[in-house]
């Protein structure tokens, strides 16, 4: 019975937060950009930095950008229409040249924008002897892909050209892309119920620090990465010692040494800090992205430790554990605004890739190792669970928290243990999202409604039923727009989880309870 009072109850929650508001302002949506990335055509890794970018309105500029060290460049423009972008001649170095496309004549580009896109426009450079560089994908061509032209829909949906069936199949493998990155989101989200009966709000947020600390690993640590590595240092550290020693020391002894960790923490931390920049360093994106999974794993088990735990100890009722996590999300949503703004940001070397051609379906290379990887952690995850001793725990408590206790399991361990295991692959959810969609501070609020729509439809509690109904929200949401505009795809996937509580409420993969 609690159980279904649960799926109803986070049915109502979702379905009141999608409901659209009123019209959110450009702002708000991200608003209208040119943005793009010039690259060094000697190598296509680097990009040139300090080229000006002038965007006017007919005769009025508007805006001016100067590439940074990666190439990067973004205007933001008062609303849609046409606008003339000049490229500065003599900002370009004298070893390069503006390249004469379809596009881009004599440094200028007339470019349409549309309301509520983040239009990409390219511009390449090449030797003024005339050596030959790489054919840059445009925007127009339909070989090209337009990484940032997403429109008001919160999830890029790729063009798909042609016949009826080559426009299914190319939709078809989005989907499979975007719910495999919704189940590996979802899985900690729906083992934490699972162990603990309780929904976790800010598991979106979760989703988002590791997008965002995966980017700053990745673009160049100094100040505030190296400051927040030293904090989660001794977070771990803490948690480490309560996990090893909590039956070896005293409660005073064990009290101290975590205290005496997470201080530790602070106070490197704040050295750090006030060094700046003199302490800087870069990583590539899969040691970032491990980095990320590995705060997000001490994100999880710390929120469980010195916040669910000690509130479960006090017999605190499952609806305030409710209204905390909605507020630890919004603690976690503003802290991540604060630190790291409210832009948009993209993993440097994977904006803009040529298409991989399979068939009818074309894909760019960070979609397949997305896929990829996705796949190969949702098969570790299930080894795990199914064939494990911690994994075998994890099931027997989300079974039977009771009797898995009274068998002599120690569920405040297991517990904890769940939580690192959800915040790592929520981390990493964030990562794959970050690479296939954009970077910004809402990026797992928006997920996150499609992740409680995974977990209801495949099946509270159980980790298997959250890989499913991963998988099917996001091929639901994808195909949905063969017929529908885009802006409507979560609503159909949200839909399908309102009609599997009328059908089967316990969901693909649960199990059904006696009532009364």
């Amino acid at each position: 019975m609690r159980t279904r009072l649960v799926t109803v109850l986070l049915a109502l929650i979702t379905a009141i937060l999608v409901i659209p508001g009123p019209a959110a302002t450009a702002d708000e949506q991200g608003g209208e950009t040119l943005h793009g990335q010039i690259r060094n055509p000697d190598d296509r890794d680097q990009g040139v930095e300090g080229i000006s970018i002038q965007v006017f309105d007919g005769e009025d500029e508007i805006g001016a950008a100067d590439t940074d060290s990666d190439g990067n460049w973004e205007v933001g423009l008062p609303g849609p229409g046409t606008y003339r972008v000049v490229v500065d001649q003599e900002s370009v170095p004298s070893t390069f040249a503006v390249r004469e496309t379809s596009l881009v004549s004599d440094g200028e580009a007339e470019v349409e924008v549309p309301a509520g896109e983040q239009r990409v426009l390219i511009v390449a450079l090449e030797r003024p002897d005339g050596g030959e560089a790489e054919e840059p994908a445009s925007p127009t061509d339909e070989g090209a892909e337009s990484d940032g032209a997403a429109e008001e829909e919160d999830t890029v949906v790729p063009a798909a050209r042609g016949s009826f069936g080559d426009r299914f199949v190319q939709l078809a493998a989005a989907g499979l892309l975007f719910g495999l990155v919704i189940a590996v989101s979802a899985i900690g989200l729906s083992l934490i119920f699972g162990t603990t009966k309780m929904i976790n709000f800010a598991h979106g947020d979760m989703v988002t620090f590791g997008a965002m600390v995966a980017l700053v690993f990745s673009s160049g640590a100094v100040g505030l990465g190296n400051s927040l590595l030293a904090i989660f240092a001794g977070l771990g550290g803490a948690v480490l010692i309560g996990v090893l020693l909590e039956q070896r020391l005293g409660r005073t002894a064990l009290i101290v040494a975590q205290w005496s960790s997470i201080f530790a923490g602070i106070v490197l931390a704040t050295v750090l800090g006030v060094l700046g920049d003199s302490v800087g360093w870069k990583v590539p994106l899969w040691i970032a992205a491990g980095i990320a999974v590995v705060m997000g794993a001490v994100l999880g088990a710390s929120m469980e430790r010195y916040i669910w735990r000690p509130l479960r100890k006090r017999n605190v009722a499952l609806i305030q554990l409710f209204i905390v996590s909605i507020g630890l999300a919004l603690i976690l949503r503003h802290m991540v605004l604060v630190m790291f703004g409210a832009g948009r940001s993209r993993y440097s070397g994977f904006q803009i890739q040529e298409l991989v051609r399979l068939g009818p379906i074309s894909m760019p290379p960070r979609d397949l190792v997305v896929m990829a990887v996705a796949i190969v952690v949702l098969v570790a995850v299930a080894c795990l669970l199914q064939f494990t001793r911690i994994g075998k725990a994890m099931r027997a408590v989300s079974d039977n928290r009771d009797l898995a206790e009274s068998s002599g399991i120690d569920v405040d361990r297991v517990t904890l243990y769940v939580w690192g295991l959800g915040g790592g692959l929520a981390a990493l959810g964030g990562v794959l999202y970050g690479l296939n969609q954009v970077v910004e501070y809402e990026m797992g609020f928006r997920l996150l409604l499609l992740m409680f729509a995974a977990v209801i439809l495949g099946g509270l509690g159980t980790a298997y039923g959250a890989m499913v109904g991963g998988i099917a929200v996001g091929l639901v949401a994808m195909l949905s727009t063969l017929w529908f505009p885009s802006q409507l795809m979560q609503a159909w996937a949200l839909a399908l989880m309102i009609l599997m509580l009328l059908i089967r409420p316990q969901g693909l993969l649960g199990r059904a309870e006696r009532v009364g």
